[in-house]
């Protein structure tokens, strides 16, 4: 099906399209007599604006025409035939504004562009103080630039307005923007015209959505402000709805318009004209307005000296009358001037001559509009403006022209006039420009309460501290009133207008002008969408199709003859039509709306003139008196135009001067009808919403009686009811003001942009919720309180039937208000159709129609989900009603609804009782089952509720017996349901199946519901879940899954359960009653008990993490008691067994200051052991029920050593030996305790002189009584292999072991919120198991290599388990009171068992790797490769694997600390005396010291490079030489693996070499003679701290195959170095 968008832009430049057609009439005639012009163009016309005598139109692809009297082209262009704006072709405009006499169009980019009349700088080409152009023949771009910020940036304009001297634009981030002349631009200057556009500061902070121009005011629509931004922003000190944020006022200042802080609106002072003081306005163009032709009054209210009428008969132009006061001083009683005097005044305003068509000129002269605010003492006016006097005559002198620019000249004239006005008023005398300023009664109260203004010295940001401005987005369409963050217009607006008031134009009460925007209170809260602006009166529409109107209603332009005009009053409309587009012209006012039919109607107010009576009104110009009569024939109330039915589907209207236009379109293939409809019908829904809340809802809500009558239960529902009705019907207004937005520009818009395919959910949410609220009323039979409540006033019954009801039956009781309040629910209906024909003119493939129809079936969805809701919540009602009684008032909730019950015995529970009886009722979220039931009456004795969400249903198969059963299967319960016959079996199990996948969040449709599902579950009978309740997964009845289970006790448990019990990584809380305090673990479980690793936090402060076991702690654990701070705090860390220490452990016992590193049983030390203490103690042997007995090693700090026996902890009895530290030993008989001394009987020895000290005699030697270093720890290593899946070391499947590790690090990732992005990448490339079973060789070697060192970086893999909890053991053992250098040995022992049983490990997962020491099947291709693992033989490179090359860089970086602490200690006597000989020897110069080691002086460097700069070696040079090889040689400090070392020496070899060979010809081979001397130097300027303790280090822990080759070498070098160096002291 054809596109008619497509169709149209096809044929457009051919035919004359059926979009965008544009009819033009004259307003001032006859209606029965009006034809409107129709626009010819080849092209729709997508916009048009009109201005006094001209018009502009906007036509498809952005072009511009004009039509009307160009005056400043010197054209008369027909209305028929406009011509194109030929320098903006080229040029894609977006929207076009007419002013009075000038023009403005913008830019897709947002630029503006002005021309026409610029005499006020309306067209921005003024500059400051001059007139550079009267007139702009052509368009000329306008720069709407933000100097607030820095840099300046140009402002991109979305919206554009003109008035007759002045333009506004509207920005993209919702800011206004002025320039031209007058208080109309709400500027803060007196300096007119402003040539530039300038902000409207006053508006700085707020949400302006649209701007319009009247002739010589201003009006914005402005986002409200929330509450709270109020008191943020102005403090105010009401706050009562409709009232203006910005000022406060007493009922005294409501009623007295006059008031101290009244200022002049102008903001320029007020002085007495000077003698011979002349003026005149410069009026170019508009003086070539042909005879007969309207002309226009430019200032109303001023003095003839600046009267500017255009009619070219009248040679006012250029002349000057001089008004002249006789005191050159100002007045200050004004108000006793001259009578005469004034009547003058009044005269020469009275007799300006006028164009008696021009009803502008008409209302202009109706009331005086000097832009000054009525005082009643002229002492006030005097010294308010007395300081500026000079500044003001300055300025006057200066200006050539002298107010030739300002829109409204002021003069004292003119505030004689207004002030004695003003007294008249004040003195009860009625006048008729001021009838309506102090009314009294109903009408104050909806009044402007607020000041006029305040006077403003500079920016409202700086005088308030402004809430953040709304952004916008700068993509907004033109034209388009700003939208919501959700896309949806707002309805929460306000309206602001400034300018002149002279005709009420203004709204807020009185006849005043403004220089500043100030809120129209009156109007707050009516959720205005549009303003329209006319010459001198004002129009306002509503989201409920209400006007409303105010200023000049001379014409009836107003659409009412209510009194007060100057606040807005809502025009008089007939029954059944609905207003959705204004305008406002100059004496008429014209609106569309909806009528009977779906096309839309046009409705006229104002002047309505014969063509005889016109004639003659413009051959009496002269003597015409201000007079209404004047006026022939006006519309009281908008009248329809007849000939808007020929014209098709009105879009949008139009109004300017005495002309009106209207957009319109022909329905093709439907479209325009379909749009047209559902728009109309979405306005109707929302009027008739607002009339429910006003009329019934509203009412019932604040009647002190609903409680009582309601009841507490369904007054809450109704507070909801109401609640959603505002929510939903908020969104239909919503959505009516987007439809009609659309209707405006519905040539530019996509049709898939209509709310109800974006905004969806949005309408889906709000039809459920209301929908819900009703029924649940419905339900707990709350509408007949209510509808009894509702006829208590008088008449209400009546008023609720004729303006409410929807429905044609006489219906009775509650029907009428279930009825009328579901009636939104025939709009769903409405939705799908409208959408079902717009799908239909779009070809099926197309976007549009997928999307149409995609909402189509969405609405149908919601409108037969509703409607099953509605129907169920009826059954559910009459439910109630039938069975009504106390007993069963209980299961009565709002919620709850009937799907069927058992009362004629369709079911009933197996191996019942012959006599009981059994009632099932099915609710929808609910199995009730009742005993003692007699239906009838609605009485039982017993019953029991089983949630849907934990209920399974399983039809018993028949296996003969003739039963029809159900299985039915709770948490606690199961029991079978026998029905009557097979139908009713299958109705039930159907029934419930449906009921329980709702309830679950299915369709509903029947199928059986998911055996797995997530629903909470309060336990009653269980034994362990007691009173327990429980959130999360099931299965099949049971617990089963992740879940939470809570305990009235205050026990929780939040984790995985598995077939009912607690199963898998689970953090339970434990209360302790005792201690006040919780137990929490956090851990793995196995069948309802801690079992696995896991942590455990005991209320007394204990901390246990380790492994557990049927609840018990077993396996490897540490334990840590109380805090440093505490006297008994302690750490264990080592094996458990059922509960209790057994086997190897450490335990540091911080308070004593004592560690214990042994065997242990049933918590006691047992077995051999070694004791620290933090004195320096060493202890090793044996230990008996936790005391030392038996043989046992002791040395002090100061290296005396007992050799003995124990029999109780630091007490010896019995034989010993007891050496001192010089050698001198003590062999018999001990008895005492160590630390307070000893009894001996036994034999002193004193070694000879020649004989050297022999700590080791005896065979002292220590280790001996430890616990061998491969016994250590076997309990951590037992958790990796368990974790690996195997029963013991080596004892398990290797396929079971990888993919334990994969699942392992799968559920990490998983359950892991917190991981990295580099930790999570890490686990997912350890989630795929490598090719375990290959070979391995020197090609694959590294990929082993690389998968291990990715393992022990995550502690979530078993190896990297492995390592982290080693090396935690180990800083145990070795740190703090354990850094003692007797345990050095056992240290290094430890580590090479670390690596034995690690690698053990690691072959059984990679069971190619050869024996430790064996070589690779295959070598490197390159003899640089892996250059640590392998050794050159004969035939070449051999890789080598072994458990210290592969796992001691996993190992050994963790644990260097400890053990490299240990190394120094160890070295500490011989590290002092190398340091005393490194420090003295290198205070000698490079050539001393080489001289001194003897190094042949042909290695003696003779130049350095310092910054690629060489400088010759003298003899006073030190650190200099070698100077590369020293560095390299300091890195060694900085590795940690033996091997990384040794690659440091074998670097700095290599540096050396490199630095001698310049100072040697020819090859040469170091000879060690040679290369000694020279090592010596550089390890003696390298300086290297604890370099014995490196040097033993790399001894202990070198790989052995390379002990013997090039690197061993070279570490022989090193340490005979390092010797040497030693020897030195004895030099």
């Amino acid at each position: 099906m054809e596109n008619p968008e497509a169709s149209l832009a096809d044929e457009q430049a051919h035919t004359s399209p059926d979009r965008g057609l544009l009819h033009v009439w004259h307003s001032a005639g006859h209606s029965r007599q009006l034809c409107p012009d129709r626009v010819l163009l080849s092209r729709p016309v997508l916009q048009v604006s009109l201005g006094e005598h001209h018009g502009l139109l906007l036509a498809q692809g952005g072009q511009v025409y004009s039509f009307g009297e160009l005056l400043w082209r010197d054209l008369s262009v027909p209305v028929s035939a406009p011509v194109p704006e030929v320098s903006l072709l080229g040029k894609t405009m977006v929207h076009v504004a007419a002013g009075g006499f000038h023009c403005g169009a913008l830019s897709e980019q947002g630029s503006v562009y002005m021309w026409g009349e610029n005499t006020a700088g309306q067209c921005g080409q003024t500059e400051k103080g001059t007139v550079t152009n009267i007139t702009v023949p052509e368009p000329c771009p306008v720069s709407v630039v933000d100097g607030e910020v820095v840099p300046p940036v140009v402002v991109r304009v979305v919206d554009l307005a003109c008035g007759r001297e002045h333009s506004l634009a509207l920005s993209a981030q919702n800011e206004l923007w002025a320039w031209g002349s007058g208080c109309q631009l709400g500027l803060v200057t007196s300096t007119f015209p402003v040539g530039k556009p300038q902000k409207v500061e006053h508006l700085a902070g707020r949400h302006v959505i649209q701007v319009a121009c009247g002739a010589y005011h201003s009006l914005a629509l402005v986002r409200r402000l929330p509450p709270q931004d109020y008191n943020t922003q102005h403090a105010p000190k009401k706050k009562e709805r409709g009232q203006s944020p910005h000022y406060s006022v007493t009922e005294r200042e409501e009623l007295s318009a006059v008031e101290d802080s009244h200022y002049c609106p102008l903001g320029v002072e007020l002085t007495e004209v000077m003698k011979g003081e002349t003026s005149s306005q410069v009026r170019g163009p508009r003086r070539k307005l042909r005879a007969g032709a309207t002309s226009a009054s430019s200032s109303p209210g001023s003095d003839d000296s600046k009267s500017n009428t255009k009619h070219p008969n009248l040679e006012s132009q250029g002349q000057t009358d001089s008004v002249t006061e006789t005191d050159g001083s100002p007045k200050v009683h004004l108000l006793s001037a001259d009578e005469l005097e004034l009547q003058n005044l009044l005269e020469k305003l009275s007799d300006q001559s006028l164009d008696k068509q021009d009803t502008d000129s008409l209302s202009s002269h109706t009331s005086d509009d000097s832009c000054i605010s009525s005082t009643p003492s002229s002492d006030l006016l005097t010294s308010s403006y007395k300081d500026d006097l000079n500044t003001k005559r300055q300025m006057h002198n200066n200006s050539g022209l002298s107010g030739s620019h300002s829109s409204s000249p002021v003069c004292l004239n003119e505030v004689r006039l207004c002030l004695e006005k003003e007294k008249r008023s004040l003195q009860g005398l009625k006048s008729s420009s001021l009838t309506n300023i102090y009314q009294k009664g109903k009408t104050a109260t909806s009044r402007r309460s607020s000041l006029p203004g305040t006077p403003t010295h500079g920016s409202p940001r700086r005088r308030h501290p402004c809430a953040c401005r709304p952004s916008s987005a700068g993509g907004a369409s033109v034209g388009a009133p700003e939208e919501a963050e959700d896309g949806l217009p707002f309805l929460e607006t306000e309206i602001w207008s400034w300018g002149r008031g002279s005709e009420g134009q203004l709204g807020h009460g009185d006849q005043l002008a403004r220089l500043q925007p100030l809120c129209v209170k009156s109007l707050t809260g009516e959720e205005v969408i549009k303003v329209a602006a006319g010459s001198h009166h004002s129009l306002a529409l509503t989201a409920q199709c209400q006007v409303y109107s105010w200023g000049s209603n001379m014409c009836g332009q107003l659409g009412h003859v209510n009194i007060p005009v100057t606040v807005p009053q809502q025009a008089k409309l007939s029954d059944g039509l609905r207003v959705w587009d204004l305008s406002a012209g100059q004496s008429h006012s014209l609106l569309l709306a909806d009528g009977d039919c779906v096309q839309p109607v046009l409705l006229y107010c104002g002047q309505q003139k014969e063509p005889v009576q016109t004639e003659r009104l413009n051959q009496s110009e002269s003597s015409s008196k201000r007079s209404p009569s004047r006026v022939e024939r006006y519309t009281v109330m908008p009248t329809l135009l007849p000939f808007c039915i020929e014209m098709g589907y009105v879009s949008s209207v139009c109004s300017g001067g005495q002309s009106c236009a209207v957009l319109a379109d022909h329905n093709v293939m439907g479209f325009i009808s379909a749009i047209h409809e559902l728009a109309s019908r979405e306005r109707h829904l929302y009027c008739w919403c607002s009339s429910v809340r006003k009329i019934l809802l509203t009412p019932l809500r604040k009647k002190e009686s609903l409680c009582p009558v309601l009841g507490e239960q369904c007054t809450h529902l109704f507070f909801s009811l109401c609640e959603s009705f505002v929510q939903l019907s908020t969104l239909i207004g919503r959505h009516a003001t987007a439809l009609t937005y659309f209707l405006h520009n519905v040539q530019g818009c996509d049709v898939t942009t209509l709310p109800l395919l974006t905004h969806t959910e949005y309408f889906i949410d709000a039809y459920k919720r209301y929908f819900s609220s009703l029924g649940d009323f419905q339900v707990m039979g709350g509408f007949q309180p209510l509808h009894k409540l509702s006829l208590e006033s008088s008449g209400f019954r009546q008023t609720l039937l004729t303006q409410l009801s929807v429905s044609d039956q006489s219906a009775s009781g509650d029907v009428d208000l279930v009825s009328m309040l579901y009636w939104p629910l025939q709009q769903l209906h409405q939705y799908s159709r409208a959408l079902l024909k717009l799908a239909a003119c779009y070809d099926v493939l197309t976007v549009e129609y997928k999307s149409l129809d995609q909402g189509h079936k969405d609405c149908e969805s919601l409108s037969s989900s509703l409607l099953r809701r509605k129907k169920e919540a009826e059954t559910t009602f009459l439910f109630w009603k039938t069975h009504s009684g106390k007993t069963t008032e209980c299961l009565r909730l709002p919620r709850r609804r009937v799907v069927c019950e058992s009362s004629n015995r369709s079911l009933t529970l197996q191996n019942a009782g012959r006599f009981s009886n059994h009632w099932f009722i099915l609710f929808n979220d609910a199995l009730v089952h009742t005993q003692g039931t007699i239906p009838s009456q609605s009485f039982f004795s017993t019953h029991h509720v089983y949630p849907l969400t934990c209920l399974w249903v399983k039809p018993v198969t028949e296996n003969g017996s003739g039963l029809h059963a159900l299985k039915i299967t709770c948490p606690e319960e199961s029991f079978t349901l026998v029905a009557s016959t097979p139908q009713e079996k299958n109705k039930w199990l159907r029934s419930l199946n449906q009921t329980v996948d709702q309830i679950l969040g299915g369709g509903g449709q029947g199928s059986s519901p998911a055996m797995t599902r997530t629903a909470s579950y309060t336990f009653t009978a269980d034994e362990r879940f007691k009173d327990a309740q429980y959130t999360g997964s099931w299965l099949a009845g049971r617990v089963h899954g992740r879940g939470t289970m809570k305990w009235p006790d205050g026990r929780l448990y939040k984790g995985n359960f598995k077939n009912g019990l607690e199963d898998g990584y689970g953090e339970c809380v434990i209360p302790n009653k005792l201690l006040n305090k919780t137990d929490t673990y956090q851990g793995q479980w196995r069948e309802g008990k801690i079992h696995g690793f896991g942590k455990y936090k005991y209320a007394s402060g204990e901390v246990y993490e380790g492994c557990f076991c049927d609840g018990q702690r077993h396996g490897y654990g540490m334990l840590s008691s109380g805090k440093l701070a505490r006297n008994s705090s302690s750490v264990f860390i080592g094996q458990w067994v059922h509960d209790k220490r057994t086997g190897y452990g450490v335990y540091d016992d911080i308070t004593r200051g004592e560690k214990y590193m042994g065997m242990w049983l049933d918590d006691q030390r047992h077995g051999s052991a070694v004791i620290i203490t933090q004195h320096g103690v060493y202890f090793e042997g044996a230990f008996r029920e936790n005391k030392m007995s038996g043989l046992g090693l002791l040395m002090s700090d100061d290296d005396t050593v007992f050799h003995g026996e124990f029999t109780d902890d630091w007490t010896i009895s019995g034989k010993g030996i007891l050496t001192m530290p010089n050698g001198d030993s003590l062999d018999g008989q001990f008895s005492g305790e160590w630390s307070s001394g000893l009894k001996v009987v036994g034999t002193y020895t004193k070694p000879g002189i020649d004989e050297p000290p022999n700590k080791e005699k005896n065979g002292l030697k220590l280790g001996q009584y430890a616990v061998p270093a491969d016994q250590r720890w076997i309990c951590v290593f037992d958790e990796c292999w368990s974790r690996l899946g195997c029963e013991a070391a080596g004892k398990g499947e290797r396929t079971t072991a990888w993919e334990n590790i994969a699942v392992t690090i799968t559920t990490a990732r998983r359950q892991s919120p917190d991981l990295s992005r580099s930790q999570t990448k890490v686990l997912e490339c350890l989630e795929f198991i490598p090719q375990y079973e290959d070979p391995v060789t020197a090609a694959n070697y590294d990929n082993i290599r690389r998968y291990l060192t990715k393992a022990c970086e995550t502690p979530h893999h078993p190896l990297g388990w492995l390592v982290e909890t080693l090396v935690t053991a180990y800083r145990m053992t070795y740190v703090g009171v354990g850094s003692n250098r007797r345990l050095l040995r056992q240290a290094v022992q430890e580590v090479l068992a670390y690596l034995t049983h690690f690698y053990s490990v690691i072959r059984f997962l990679f069971p190619g790797l050869p024996d430790d020491g064996s070589v690779l099947p295959d070598a490197p291709t390159s003899p640089s490769k892996s250059r640590r693992n392998s050794y050159t033989t004969g035939q070449g490179c051999v890789m080598v694997v072994s458990s210290s090359s592969l796992l001691l860089p996993l190992l050994l970086p963790r644990l260097y600390p400890p053990l490299f602490t240990l190394y120094s200690l160890q070295e500490e006597q011989e590290e002092t005396e190398y340091w005393e000989r490194i420090l003295r020897l290198n205070k000698q110069p490079d050539q001393s010291l080489l001289s001194f080691l003897e190094v042949q002086e042909k290695f003696w460097p003779l130049w350095m490079s310092i910054l690629g700069e060489k400088k010759q070696i003298v003899s006073s040079s030190k650190d200099a030489c070698f100077v590369s090889a020293v560095e390299t040689l300091q890195q060694i400090s900085t590795r940690f693996t033996p091997s990384d070392k040794l690659m440091v020496i074998q670097k700095s070899f290599e540096e050396l070499t490199l630095e001698v060979k310049p100072l040697l010809d020819g090859d040469f081979l170091w000879c060690m003679d040679d290369l000694f001397p020279l090592f010596l130097y550089v390890v003696l300027r390298a300086r290297i701290r604890n370099l014995g303790a490196e040097i033993s280090l790399i001894e202990d822990l070198m790989d052995p195959n390379i002990q013997h080759g090039e690197l061993g070498l070279m570490f022989t070098t090193l340490k005979a170095c390092y010797i040497q160096i030693q020897q030195e002291t004895n030099a």
